[in-house]
């Protein structure tokens, strides 16, 4: 692994659900679900789903650019979510669950404006792409029980992402 390693921030629904994919692609040291976006120091996540505290949740990726790109992950990202739905993911609903992409820098920030565009242009959906794409802002690691869900709760995890399925096939 090189000594250089960078991070990306991607909300998309339920953080849980948005752990596995880029937790198992080469070029990923780590995938920390958490809370970005609000104005709470150091959010619980009773605190986050009272949608008072203005959090997301996203997932803050570790990884290692030469060997994966950022761009790859906004990739991956686009087929995580429903970027036509601004408000929730599948049956995850309400702004703590709003898809964002949180740039960090100028150049993360340009990659993923030209995804956003390309995605758009590509016919593919047929309502406006609502993602947006924002400043990153403080990311706050969630509970420890919320940390690697998928691999500690396969079952409740499975549900989940039945459900998700279930969910975008019925409003595809």
């Amino acid at each position: 692994m090189s000594e250089k390693i960078d991070t990306a921030i991607f909300a998309g629904g339920c953080f849980w659900c948005m752990v596995k994919p880029f937790d198992e692609y080469p070029g990923i040291i780590k995938v920390v679900s958490g809370y970005t976006g609000g104005h709470v120091p150091n959010p619980t996540y009773e605190q986050v789903c009272s949608h008072t505290t203005g959090h997301t949740e996203a997932v803050e990726i570790t990884f290692d650019p030469t060997v994966v790109s950022y761009e790859k992950l906004v990739e991956i990202y686009w087929q995580q979510t429903d970027p036509t739905d601004a408000m929730g993911q599948f049956q995850d609903r309400g702004d703590n669950y709003r898809p964002v992409i949180f740039t960090k820098n100028n150049e993360q920030k340009k990659i993923a404006l030209a995804s956003r565009e390309k995605l758009a242009k590509s016919g593919k959906y047929d309502k406006p792409i609502v993602t947006m794409i924002e400043d990153a802002k403080p990311f706050y690691k969630a509970e420890e029980y919320h940390q690697d869900f998928y691999k500690k709760n396969p079952e409740h995890f499975a549900m989940e992402e039945i459900g998700r399925m279930e969910y975008k096939s019925h409003f595809s």
